[in-house]
């Protein structure tokens, strides 16, 4: 009996360190949260490194890289996972599902977490305060962007133009935003997110050259939303100086041609009988000088000279004694 009872007592004791063990195990289980703790969470792309575990099964567990075809390969699964695109959370219902559907494991708790993000850089360039290039780890949008440009410079036009070309993960993209609409107006729409592969560009805003007998010649730039006209050039470049023809002429640029010259009646719009003319980024307006009014001014300069000087003279010749 006693020996009975001892077998009894050793079996009870063992029974009671292997409830006390399950607590423990089951509070060491890992969470998903904690296996995402190391990056953040972003959608899956080509190239990205993940951490698969599996509780229970450590022949399961390993870091798998994703293919250019946007999958990855497990052991045991006879079938690929896609994964790109997508978010880990939603990997790992994935390979629980794949892992239950081969009856590999009844019930699997699976965790992925991003082990090592691709790169997937955002280029921003132009009118910025600080051209730059940068790895996105975590969503980023367009203002983020520029926020990390130290935002746009002085010389920045009125749009913005994001271009991705074709890769792995995904189809080419092009797609221009206004600045009024994304800064002024504040458009969620205008504010759009970016995936790395991006090209954040903002061109310099165009210019209207004015030369030629102005009083200021120079390159001044154009509104984005009033625009620029002939009388605006003109008052920027301060007026007309003396010698002005009567008509300018506005040199345009034409893509794959030379460019193409306009005459306009440039005293018949300063005297309102003929209608001011629109001008467009990169036209230059040139005012021809008047030579022969040029020439006359000049004699006639010279006869005043000439004159003024010789009535000098015959005055102090008739009041000498």
């Amino acid at each position: 009996m006693r020996f009975v009872a001892g077998i009894s007592i050793s079996i009870l004791t063992f029974y009671a360190l292997l409830t006390a063990v399950s607590p423990l195990q089951a509070q060491q289980r890992p969470t998903s949260g904690e296996a995402r703790a190391n990056l953040p969470a972003q959608p899956v792309g080509i190239g990205d490194l993940l951490s698969v575990s599996v509780y229970g099964a450590p022949e399961l567990t390993r870091t798998s890289r994703v293919a250019p075809d946007g999958t990855i390969r497990l052991a045991m699964l006879k079938e690929p996972i896609p994964a790109r695109g997508i978010m880990p959370s939603e990997l790992e219902k994935r390979i629980a599902v794949a892992l239950a559907a081969e009856q590999i494991l009844v019930d699997p708790d699976v965790t992925v977490n991003i082990a090592e993000y691709a790169t997937h850089p955002i280029s921003v360039v132009g009118s910025v305060r600080r051209p730059l290039t940068f790895q996105i780890t975590a969503p980023t949008t367009l203002l983020d962007a520029l926020a990390r440009a130290e935002g746009l410079s002085t010389e920045a036009g009125g749009e913005i133009l994001i271009t991705r070309a074709a890769s792995a993960n995904g189809a080419a993209f092009s797609k221009k935003v206004a600045i009024k609409s994304l800064i002024e107006l504040g458009d969620p729409a205008s504010n759009i997110p970016l995936q790395g592969g991006e090209e954040v560009r903002v061109p310099e805003i165009g210019k209207v050259f004015v030369v030629g007998n102005v009083m200021k010649p120079g390159a001044f730039p154009t509104a984005a939303t009033s625009g620029m006209t002939l009388l605006k050039a003109l008052a920027l470049a301060e007026g007309l100086s003396r010698f002005a023809m009567n008509e300018a002429y506005i040199y345009r640029p034409v893509e794959g041609a030379e460019k193409q010259e306009v005459m306009v009646p440039l005293r018949k719009i300063m005297d309102r009988k003929s209608p001011d003319v629109p001008l467009t980024p990169g036209d230059i307006l040139y005012v021809p000088d008047n030579r022969a009014g040029r020439l006359r001014a000049s004699v006639i300069d010279k006869i005043v000279s000439f004159g003024a000087g010789t009535a000098s003279g015959a005055l102090i010749l008739a009041v000498k004694p």
